[in-house]
């Protein structure tokens, strides 16, 4: 079985629609409309723009915000800014919507000083520069936004714009796993395994890994089930192994195909079947990795042109499934 062999250890949100605070997450952080401000007053105008964002009318949507941004409203620079960023009834225009992000993150709206973060962190709209995005993303996370929060610890944890830093690392994932982010959760789970900014715990790890896996993240099913095939912190139970890496594999996991494979291959935890192993492994090796492809060679030379065709057709014909179907 592997040891997080070519995982990355994050995987980034994308820009924010905005939502409450407490209850946003990623990965991907819901795209749902930003319906309420707090510390805004209502205005019939601005309601009657999100309305018209959240129906999909987005010519009425435009000529209810421009006005109301160009005055200073923070809400409405901040959807100006998503319809910028996503070509909602206008052209795509990243300097457009890293404008109107600006001006709502400098009057202090977090969801705005999270997406221009992410802007400067992809090179959105303007040069790549993570000293930047580090700026944004803390003033973000400092008012508790956790997408920001989760951002600031891949950014400690890669040295990104920051000397590498495996404790403020730890620190950012901790704040961010606490408010429910798996991306976070399932990083805290790698730390703790790996004794990474702490010293090793198998406990905390598979605390961590069950808190996003049973939420569907596919990188903390990943290692509930690699703690499960290799003994660490539990048990040693090649049917749960199975069971995690399935889920996670189904969601595309590159690295829980190739353990999943592997268990069909030598039957443990799950019958063994060469027509699934070499299934598996195929979809592993799609990614170029030398080994899933080794693998699966080897699988091959053992099966017959019948059970060869049969795995094919299953990797052909294979969609991967969002968590929770």
């Amino acid at each position: 079985m592997r040891r997080w062999a070519r995982r990355q250890p994050y995987a980034q949100p994308p820009i924010s629609h905005g939502s409450h605070p407490t209850t946003r997450y990623s990965v991907g952080v819901k795209a749902v409309i930003f319906l309420f401000l707090i510390s805004l007053p209502a205005f019939a105008d601005l309601d009657a723009a999100l309305n018209a964002l959240q129906n999909g009318d987005y010519s009425t949507a435009l000529k209810e915000f421009t006005p109301l941004a160009k005055q200073g409203n923070a809400s409405a620079e901040f959807h100006l800014g998503i319809m910028y960023h996503e070509g909602q009834g206008i052209p795509k225009d990243y300097k457009e919507a890293r404008k109107w992000f600006r001006m709502a993150a400098d009057q202090g709206e977090p969801s705005a000083q999270f997406n221009l973060g992410l802007m400067c962190h992809q090179g959105q709209g303007d040069v790549k520069d993570y000293k930047e995005a580090m700026w944004w993303f803390r003033l973000a996370a400092d008012q508790g936004e956790p997408s920001a929060q989760f951002n600031l610890g891949v950014m400690y944890y890669e040295g990104q714009g920051v000397p590498q830093d495996y404790k403020e690392a730890l620190h950012w994932y901790a704040l961010a796993a606490n408010q429910g982010n798996v991306s976070a959760q399932a990083n805290l789970g790698v730390m703790y395994l790996k004794g990474q900014g702490v010293e090793q715990d198998l406990a905390q790890a598979q605390r961590w890994f069950r808190d996003g896996a049973d939420r569907g993240d596919a990188h903390a099913q990943y290692g509930l089930g690699l703690l499960y095939s290799q003994g660490q912190g539990v048990n040693q139970d090649y049917n749960e192994a199975a069971h995690w890496f399935r889920l996670a594999a189904d969601q595309g996991d590159p690295s829980a195909q190739y353990d999943l494979g592997v268990l069909y291959l030598k039957g443990l935890g799950v019958p063994q079947d060469y027509v699934q192993a070499y299934f598996w492994l195929h979809l592993a090796a799609s990614t170029g990795d030398a080994e899933s492809v080794g693998e699966r060679d080897k699988v091959a030379k053992e099966m017959t042109g019948a059970q060869l065709a049969e795995a094919q057709r299953l990797a052909r014909e294979w969609k991967p499934r969002s968590a929770g179907q």
